[in-house]
Formats: C-alpha cells, structure tokens, sequence
C-alpha cells in the first residue's frame, strides 16, 4: 500500500536533525602529536584499512536511515563527535550509502589529547554554512593542569533559508568519577551559555540549536545550566535508566545524546520551522543480540576484542516542520 499524496506532502516539510556519537571513528594512520596509537595498524586494536572500511559503511547506513519514519530525505544535518580528522569525516561522507545526499561538513582540529574531534555534517540542498568557529573550554584537572578537551563548535547557517545557530559538544567524561568530573561538565555548560550571549547581543530572537554527547543525563546540573529557562529539552522524558537511553554502562541507560531547541523553536509562524517530535534511533539490529550485554548498543570493540559493530551510542535525532 502507497502513502497518499497527502501523506507524502506532509514528509516533504518535515526536516530531521540528529546527531550521533560513532566512537573513535579514526583512521588508519599514526599522528605523533595526538594518542591514536592504538587505532593504527600494529597499534593494541590492530586497526586496518578493511575494519575502518566497514565502519565507515555501517555509520553511513545509520546516518542515512534517520528519520526516515516521518521525512521523506535523511537528516538535513548530523552533529558527530569522536571523529579524528576532517579525513575521516570526509570518508564518511563519500562513504557507499551516504555519497549520493550531497552531504558536506564543517571541521576544525580541537586540543583532545587522544585527537578526537567534533563536525557536522549537512545535506547542501537543505542547509547553507555561513560561517563557523570554534571555543576553547578551557578547565583544569588540578591548579595549573589543564585538561586539553574538545572545542565547542558553533556554526551559523540557512535551515531550509531560515537562519539558525547550531552549537555540536562534546562534554569531559566521568572516566574519574561522575561526582569528581562534575565540574568539568558544569563549565561546558556555562561556557555554551557565554556563546548563547554572544549570539543574542546580535540578534536577540536568534534560534538556537544545542546538541552534543553531554556525558550527562537531561536532570543533571550541568544540562539544567545549559537548558535554564530559555530552552526546551526534548530528551528529558526519553530515558528510563533500567530501559532506555543512548548509551548504557553496567545495565544501567544513561541519555547523554541530546539535542535542546531554543524556546522559540515552538511558535509556529509561517514559513518558519517549530520542532515537532524527537526519537533516540535504537532499531533492534543496532544492539547487542545475545550474552549480558544483550540489548546495549552493539559497538565496534569489547575492551580490546573486534566486534564489527557501529557504536557505544545510539544517535538520537528531532524533527522540525514548516508552516504553510
């Protein structure tokens, strides 16, 4: 059974925004000034150009299947962390299921220790980059250690020829402890709060779009900094720790992947965009099938065993749709 022209229409106006943490999506290569080693070919994952190539196709296959459900196009623009290089964003891009979207990106090298970046992707018939630039958090791990972490990257574009601003994240982890690391985490916050400012000081009534892997869960003080009261959160009430979220550790979901929408992202005016839904994408064949991981985001490496998998994070997406 065809849907109905009605139907089809209405997919026609609906744009998907995602973004999507594919998990040290590095190449092949050795970079003396970054800690890669182990994703290199005699490295300790013995990395090879063939499990990059597989990689690189199973993310293009995910990316290119969101929102499928409501829009008639995959998404109009795709924030991703734990990337390495724009090279391998560029691979991705020309990978077998996305080359044919006319997706281009926007990267810029950040001070990670281990290399790893964030970018955006973005379909060229739908989005137009007019500019980008990037933020330096700048935290430390103790008095005069600074953590090198990722940047905060804002672009600034035309969203089917409405101007928005989209900041991508990528939070310090709680790799030392969630209470520990808080800090850290609270800082990005309030630095993303500093370029929401910026962004107003020129256009008060800008829309704005965060999205990032946050390492923490929407009630977390860090992301309740973040949201205040000028943002809408739609991943609050799409995490249920004992069975559902974007990422899970020891059986336990967390919903560090979200992305939050400016309040005026729900006025629907006329030939301007208002967000509509959101969903964390965790079809059944992106998990783990069997064993005491069973139902977890099947990931490409198990500490230091191949998996052949996608990532340790679902990607979770948000549709918007214009007004008549």
């Amino acid at each position: 059974m065809f849907p109905s022209i009605s139907s089809r229409k209405q997919s026609e106006k609906i744009t998907t925004i995602a973004f999507y943490n594919v998990e040290n999506l590095f190449d092949t290569i050795n970079d003396p000034k970054t800690l890669d080693d182990d994703y290199t070919v005699d490295g300790k994952h013995k990395w090879t150009k063939k499990r990059y190539s597989i990689k690189l196709k199973k993310l293009g296959s995910v990316i290119s299947q969101l929102g499928l459900n409501r829009s008639k196009h995959p998404p109009a623009i795709v924030g991703l962390v734990e990337v390495e290089n724009a090279k391998v964003v560029h691979d991705l891009v020309n990978s077998s299921y996305l080359k044919k979207y006319h997706y281009d990106f926007v990267h810029h090298d950040s001070p990670d220790e281990r290399g790893i970046d964030v970018a955006l992707l973005y379909n060229k018939k739908h989005f137009e980059v007019l500019g980008s630039e990037t933020f330096a958090l700048k935290i430390e791990n103790e008095p005069g250690v600074r953590d090198y972490t990722r940047d905060v990257l804002k672009i600034t574009g035309n969203l089917h020829g409405e101007l928005v601003y989209i900041l991508v994240n990528h939070w310090p982890s709680r790799r030392d402890g969630a209470e520990t690391t808080e800090y850290k985490r609270i800082k990005a916050a309030e630095l993303n709060r500093t370029i929401i400012d910026e962004i107003r000081a020129q256009s008060f009534d800008a829309k704005i779009i965060i999205m990032g892997d946050f390492n923490d869960d929407p009630a977390s003080v860090s992301i309740q900094t973040l949201a205040s009261d000028d943002f809408i959160n739609p991943m609050e009430n799409l995490l249920n720790p004992q069975k559902t979220g974007s990422t899970s550790y020891n059986k336990k979901w967390n919903l560090f992947d979200q992305i939050l929408f400016s309040k005026n992202f729900l006025e629907k005016k006329k030939d301007k965009l208002y967000f509509k839904h959101a969903e964390v994408f965790n079809k059944k064949w992106l998990k783990v099938f069997k064993g005491k991981l069973k139902g977890s985001p099947f990931r490409t490496y198990i500490g230091p065993w191949y998996q052949g998998g996608f990532s340790d994070h679902f990607p979770v997406y948000a549709f918007l749709k214009k007004e008549d």
